[in-house]
């Protein structure tokens, strides 16, 4: 009776957790509390973790303590606290283990660093956030300072603006409708600049946001379709505002990231291929250059990426002779 017991409590419980659609809403609050975790060392408690999903601690409590069995996390009973557990260390070693497509990005990364004093990044967005894949900077970088595995907001960086920018507009903006309900602060923010970014993208393949973030940093980012992760991926630097002013930007930089997009591009396109088998070589690849004096038309709706729409052809979203 007590086990008939506890498996209706668990059924009664997932339906609870079930909402509209497909979408199981207790496997998207589990990874909302893994998300919570931002670094190995990291150590939270339920009221915490509570405050930073904004869900009820009930249901935390019960996230938590699933998740612990799981693997997943850790509990500290001297510091009444969790940690990310072996399980999700060992899953995601695993997800990067010898992605030697990371190694040759960064190597793209750094050559644009070596010439401009900022961050050069390479990033995938997480919901209303981006998540640094690769990093590159100067050794006499200024300003803006980011690690692998940083995560940076959508709504206060370059990254993304040009992200938003590029999704599909019923799909970017039922993103940002939704950014409402969970961060309205931010919603605020991109809502009246999403149009001015589309068009930008749409004319010249990148976006500038200028002091969003800090008024000392001026950032350009490029979108592109990455195969791989079936989303948008965004190549992005930052630069201090005092050296770099919205001109600048438009007149040194841009023409760099646009580049260095079209790089990466490239080097997505190909990562089914050789690139894994490739040794690792710090030379100039060749762009494809793609006959297309068409604006790229939307593709099928990737289901798991918040609705990401695919262009054809899959590099950047700028064609050859220079439109989206």
């Amino acid at each position: 009776m007590g086990r008939r017991s506890e498996r209706l409590s668990r059924q009664g419980m997932l339906a609870s957790e079930t909402g509209d659609g497909d979408v199981i809403q207790v496997v998207s609050r589990a990874f909302d509390v893994l998300r919570c975790f931002e670094g190995h060392e990291a150590r939270l408690g339920n009221l915490e973790i509570s405050n930073r999903c904004g869900l009820p601690r009930s249901t935390v409590s019960r996230l938590t303590h699933t998740l612990t069995r799981m693997g997943q996390l850790v509990y500290l009973p001297r510091d009444q606290k969790y940690r990310i557990g072996p399980s999700a260390v060992a899953m995601s070693t695993t997800m990067m283990k010898g992605l030697q497509l990371r190694n040759l990005i960064r190597l793209r990364l750094q050559d644009v660093a070596d010439q401009l004093p900022g961050t050069v990044g390479f990033v995938i967005p997480d919901r209303f956030h981006l998540v640094y894949l690769e990093f590159a900077r100067a050794a006499n970088a200024l300003g803006l300072h980011e690690a692998t595995g940083s995560r940076i907001s959508m709504a206060t960086t370059a990254a993304g603006h040009a992200y938003t920018a590029a999704l599909d507009p019923a799909v970017g903006d039922a993103l940002i409708a939704e950014m409402e309900g969970e961060l309205p602060d931010s919603a605020k923010m991109l809502t009246p600049r999403i149009e001015a970014n589309r068009r930008h993208l749409q004319e010249h393949g990148y976006v500038v946001a200028c002091g969003l973030w800090s008024p000392h940093i001026n950032g350009v980012a490029v979108p592109l379709w990455s195969p791989q992760y079936q989303t948008y991926v965004v190549t992005t630097i930052g630069l201090l505002s005092a050296m770099y002013d919205e001109a600048r930007l438009h007149r040194e930089v841009a023409p760099q990231m646009v580049e260095l997009a079209a790089a990466l591009g490239s080097l997505l396109e190909g990562a089914d291929g050789d690139i894994f088998s490739n040794r690792i070589e710090r030379k100039s690849l060749p762009v494809t250059a793609h006959n297309n004096n068409k604006i790229l038309k939307t593709g099928a709706v990737n289901e798991l990426e918040a609705g990401t729409r695919r262009p054809r052809p899959p590099r950047s979203v700028r064609a050859g002779d220079g439109r989206r």
